[in-house]
C-alpha cells in the first residue's frame, strides 16, 4: 500500500489514528487512496483488506470480474445532479512473455468501486448540464477535465427525441491533445465512439470521415479550423451539439480557437443561434491582458466571453471547502540572490565579441544598419540587435552583386558567432561557467566539420587562443555561481525535511535545462535527486526538442519511478500536461503574466507545498508580486461580473459581440487576394546565391513549401538529419544546405512514395523582384506577399 499513498499522508493517517481513533484514519486513508495517482490503487487495497483477514470488506469493496467493464459514467439521480464513475483496469497480457495463451485468456476486465463526484465539480458543471453556455475557471488539479466529461456524459445521453449528439474537444497543444484523447477513450471507450485529428496526422486523415463517424471528436484548433476552410468539406459548426475549448484563455487577437469563434459568431448574428453548438471553456485563470484596474480588466474577461459566447462564469462559490481539501494552494516565496562578485569569463568573452564586431565593421558599417545605444553582452536585449542586424543583412544591396555576397557572408558568420557568445554569457549567469564554456566549444566543433572559411578560421582562432584562460575560469571554485548554491540550500532543505519530496524545476530554456541537469548529476549532495528532463518538440527541422513519444515516456518514468525525485521542465509544462503531484515548485528565473503564474503555480498541488522563485533581478522578483496583485483584481472581477442581473450581462456580451462582428468584416473587405507573381527569385539569405524562382515553388497540403526542377538540384546539398521522423504523410531523411556556403534551407522528405523532397524555408531566403531587383525578407510563408501554386503530382518526372 505504501507505494500508493505519500510517506507524509501516512504520517498524517497514523497520526489521526492515535489522536481521533480507527474509524477517523479509516476515512482518512481512503480520501488519500482517492487522490493517488497509483491507477492500481483499487486493486492493491483490495488485496491489502484480503490479507488482513477483512474478507467481508474486501466482498463489498465489490471488485467483481466483469467481461464488459469499461469507464462509463452513469447519472445517478437526474435531480440531485450526482455523477458516478467507474473505473476498469486491465491485466497484462501474457503474450507479451510469449504465453500462447488465448485472447479469451489474454485479458480479464475488472470493474472497481464507483467513484462520486465531488460537489465543487457537480457546482462547476451545473451551468453547462442545464445547457448553459459557459466559462469554468477552477484550479489546476481540481479535475475540469473530468468536468468535460461529465458534461459530456449528459449532453450524449440527454438529447431530445430523434437528436443525436457529437462533441469536439478541442487542445491547443499536441502533447495536450494527446493526453485528452486518452482520457477520453479511456472513459468512454464502449459507450461512445471517439478519435482524434491534429496537425501529426491531419494531413492522412480525412476530416469529414472521422467527424461524421464519431460521437467525441478530440481535435487542436487549427486542424477544425482548415477543415471548415476546406472548400470540399461537408462538415460545418452546426455539426457539433457541444465544443469544448481547453485553455480557453487563448481565444485572442488570431488565435486559432478566436478565428473558429468568429465564425461562430458570424453564424449567430446572421442566421440565429438554433443551430449552433453549445460553448463550454476551461481555464484556470482567464487572465486581464494589459488592463491596469478592475473597471479595465472586467471589460478583458467581458470581450473573452463574448469571444466564447459566454452566458455564465462558473466558479466554485459553494463548495469553497470541498475544493481546498482536494486543490491545495502552494506557499508562494520569492528568494532575491546576488551574482558573482566577479567573472574572468565573461570579461574573455566580452572582449571576443568586441573583436568580432570590429570584424565585421570591416566588411560593412554595422551601426547603420542597426542602432544599439548601450552595448549589454549576455541580454535579451543584444540578441534581438543581432536578429536585427542579420535581418537587415539579408535584404542588403551592392552594385557589385560579387561583394554584397562576399559582405553579406562575412556579416551573417560574424554576427551568428556574435549570437553564440551571448547564448554563453546566458547561460553562465543561470548556471555554471563549465556549462558555458562547453556550448562554445560544441558550437566551434560543429563549424569545423562544416565549410570553415577564413572568416570562421579568424573567429575560432580567438577563441582558441583564449581557450586556456575560459578553461581556468571555469575550474576556479571562487567563481561557483549562487543562484546554484541557494537551488542546492533548498533541495537540500526540503528533501532533509521530507525525503519523499517531488520537485518540478521550471527553466527559460533548453540549453538552460540541459546545464541544471547536468549539473545535478555531476554534484554529489545531489544526485540522489536523478533528474529526468521535459522539453517541447521545438520545430521540425532543428535537432533539439522531444518528441511526443519521448515526451510521455518522461511523465511516466517521473510518475512511476518513485527513486527520480526531481523534474526539469521548460514552458512546455506550464498548461494542460497532467503532471504527478509535486509538493516543491521551483521557478529559476521564470515568470510570465498572471495566466502563467497560476497556471505554473498549480503544479504544486500536493499538501504543504511551496512554490520558490530563485531570480537576481529585481525586475523579476517585483513582476511576481505584480502578478500577485493582478490575481486579486482579476478574481475581484470575476466576481463583480458574477454578481451582474443574467440580462445585464447577456446585454453587454451581445453589444460586444456586433463590434467583433463589425471589426471583422471590415478585415474581410481589405483582405486581398495575393497576386501571381513570377519575375521573383529567391537567393541565399547568406551568400546571396541563386536558390530558384517563384514560378518553381509549390505548396503540399496548404502549408509546405517545395521547389521543382533539375536546376534547384544542382544548388543544395545534403547532410545527414540528426532526428529523422515521420510527421503526417512525411518522412524526414537528410538536410538541405546551400552547396556555396552551407547554409541551412531545409530538409529533404519522402512524400508519398516520392523519394527526394525539398521542403524550404522562407526565412533562409531573400526574395529579389528581377525587374527593380529590389529585396524582400519574409518571417513565413503565410507572410509572402505573392502566391505560390498548389503542387501537383503530373509535374514531377518519372
Amino acid at each position: 500500500m505504501k507505494d500508493c499513498i505519500l510517506h507524509q499522508e501516512w504520517e498524517e493517517i497514523h497520526q489521526i489514528s492515535r489522536n481521533k481513533g480507527r474509524s477517523a484514519s479509516a476515512s482518512k486513508l481512503v480520501e488519500c487512496l482517492y487522490r493517488s495517482d497509483k491507477e492500481y490503487w483499487p486493486k492493491t487495497f483490495q488485496n491489502a483488506l484480503y490479507e488482513a483477514k477483512h474478507k467481508t470488506l474486501g466482498e463489498l469493496w465489490d471488485l467483481k470480474a466483469d467481461d464488459n467493464a469499461d469507464v462509463e459514467m452513469e447519472n445517478e439521480d437526474e435531480s440531485s445532479g450526482v455523477f458516478q464513475m467507474q473505473i476498469s483496469e486491465e491485466a497484462e497480457s501474457d503474450n507479451l512473455c510469449g504465453s500462447s495463451s488465448s485472447a479469451s485468456d489474454t485479458f480479464q476486465q475488472t470493474r472497481y468501486v464507483l467513484r462520486k463526484a465531488r460537489s465543487y465539480q457537480i457546482e462547476l458543471a451545473e451551468p453547462a448540464l442545464n445547457g448553459k453556455h459557459t466559462m469554468i475557471c477552477a484550479p489546476t488539479g481540481s479535475g475540469k477535465t473530468f468536468v468535460s466529461i461529465m458534461i459530456c456524459e449528459h449532453h450524449l445521453r440527454n438529447r431530445p427525441a430523434g437528436q443525436t449528439g457529437k462533441v469536439v474537444f478541442l487542445a491547443t497543444k499536441v502533447p495536450v491533445y494527446e493526453q485528452q484523447k486518452k482520457v477520453f477513450q479511456d472513459y468512454f471507450k464502449t459507450d461512445y465512439h471517439i478519435d482524434g485529428i491534429c496537425g501529426e496526422n491531419a494531413s492522412s486523415t480525412c476530416a469529414d470521415i472521422v467527424i461524421q463517424n464519431n460521437d467525441i471528436i478530440v481535435m487542436t484548433p487549427q486542424t477544425l479550423l482548415n477543415s471548415l476552410n476546406n472548400n470540399g468539406t461537408i462538415i460545418s459548426l452546426s455539426t457539433f451539439t457541444l465544443m469544448i475549448f481547453d485553455e480557453c484563455h487563448n481565444t485572442t487577437g488570431n488565435n486559432p480557437y478566436n478565428m473558429l469563434m468568429f465564425k461562430y459568431l458570424d453564424l449567430k448574428l446572421k442566421q440565429g443561434a438554433h443551430l449552433l453548438p453549445q460553448i463550454v471553456g476551461l481555464t484556470a485563470s482567464p487572465g486581464i491582458g494589459s488592463a491596469r484596474n478592475v473597471g479595465e480588466t472586467i471589460d478583458y474577461i467581458c470581450n473573452i466571453c463574448a469571444s466564447l459566447n459566454i452566458e455564465v462564469i462558473s466558479t466554485v462559490r459553494k463548495n469553497v471547502k470541498d475544493l481546498e481539501e482536494i486543490v491545495h494552494k502552494p506557499e508562494k516565496i520569492i528568494r532575491f540572490v546576488g551574482t558573482r562578485p566577479q567573472n574572468r569569463f565573461v570579461d574573455i568573452v566580452s572582449q571576443m565579441m568586441s573583436k568580432a564586431e570590429d570584424l565585421a565593421r570591416q566588411f560593412h558599417p554595422i551601426d547603420g544598419l542597426s542602432v544599439m545605444k548601450n552595448q549589454c553582452y549576455g541580454t535579451q536585449k543584444y540578441e534581438q540587435w543581432i536578429v536585427d542586424v542579420q535581418t537587415k543583412a539579408v535584404v542588403l544591396q551592392l552594385t557589385n552583386k560579387e561583394e554584397e555576397s562576399r559582405v553579406c557572408r562575412a556579416l551573417f558568420i560574424c554576427t551568428q558567432h556574435l549570437r553564440k557568445y551571448n547564448d554563453a554569457l546566458i547561460i553562465n549567469e543561470d548556471a555554471r561557467t563549465k556549462d558555458a564554456l562547453d556550448y562554445l566549444k560544441d558550437y566551434f566543433e560543429d563549424i569545423k566539420n562544416g565549410n570553415f572559411d577564413d572568416i570562421e578560421q579568424q573567429l575560432a582562432s580567438n577563441f582558441e587562443v583564449n581557450l586556456l584562460e575560459l578553461t581556468a575560469a571555469s575550474e576556479d571554485e571562487s567563481n561557483e555561481n549562487p543562484k546554484l548554491e541557494d537551488i542546492k540550500e533548498i533541495l537540500g532543505e526540503a528533501y532533509h525535511v521530507n525525503p519523499e519530496t517531488r520537485t518540478i524545476l521550471f527553466v527559460k530554456t533548453r540549453a538552460l535545462l540541459a546545464a541544471l541537469k547536468n549539473w545535478i548529476e555531476e554534484t554529489p549532495e545531489l544526485q540522489f535527486l536523478k533528474p529526468q528532463a521535459l522539453m517541447g518538440r521545438g520545430k521540425r527541422s532543428h535537432y533539439t526538442g522531444m518528441t511526443l513519444p519521448n515526451q510521455k515516456g518522461t511523465l511516466d518514468a517521473f510518475k512511476i519511478n518513485r527513486d527520480s525525485k526531481l523534474l526539469i521542465v521548460t514552458s512546455v509544462a506550464d498548461e494542460g500536461i497532467d503532471i504527478v503531484q509535486c509538493n516543491l515548485v521551483l521557478l529559476y528565473e521564470y515568470t510570465g503574466n498572471v495566466i502563467k503564474m497560476i497556471q505554473v503555480r498549480g503544479r504544486g498541488r500536493a499538501k504543504d507545498s511551496k512554490c520558490i522563485l530563485v531570480t537576481s533581478k529585481k525586475e523579476q522578483e517585483e513582476k511576481e508580486r505584480y502578478n500577485l496583485e493582478k490575481e486579486k483584481m482579476m478574481n475581484k472581477a470575476i466576481e463583480e461580473v458574477q454578481s451582474w442581473d443574467e440580462k445585464m450581462f447577456a446585454k453587454k456580451i451581445n453589444e460586444l459581440q456586433k463590434q467583433q462582428i463589425k471589426i471583422l468584416d471590415s478585415k474581410k473587405k481589405t483582405t486581398v487576394a495575393k497576386p501571381w507573381k513570377d519575375n521573383r527569385v529567391l537567393l541565399c539569405g547568406k551568400c546571396k546565391t541563386k536558390a530558384c524562382s517563384t514560378e518553381d515553388l509549390r505548396v503540399i497540403e496548404e502549408s509546405h513549401y517545395t521547389a521543382l526542377g533539375e536546376k534547384f538540384k544542382t544548388r543544395y546539398t545534403t547532410k545527414p538529419h540528426k532526428a529523422p521522423e515521420d510527421y503526417g504523410n512525411f518522412k524526414k531523411k537528410s538536410k538541405l544546405h546551400c552547396i556555396s556556403c552551407d547554409y541551412d534551407w531545409g530538409i529533404i522528405v519522402k512524400y508519398k512514395g516520392f523519394e527526394d523532397m525539398p521542403l524550404i524555408k522562407i526565412e533562409r531566403f531573400s526574395v529579389q523582384d528581377v525587374v527593380s531587383n529590389k529585396q524582400f525578407r519574409f518571417r513565413k510563408w503565410k507572410d509572402v506577399d505573392f502566391a505560390v501554386k498548389d503542387f501537383d503530382f503530373e509535374e514531377l518526372p518519372y
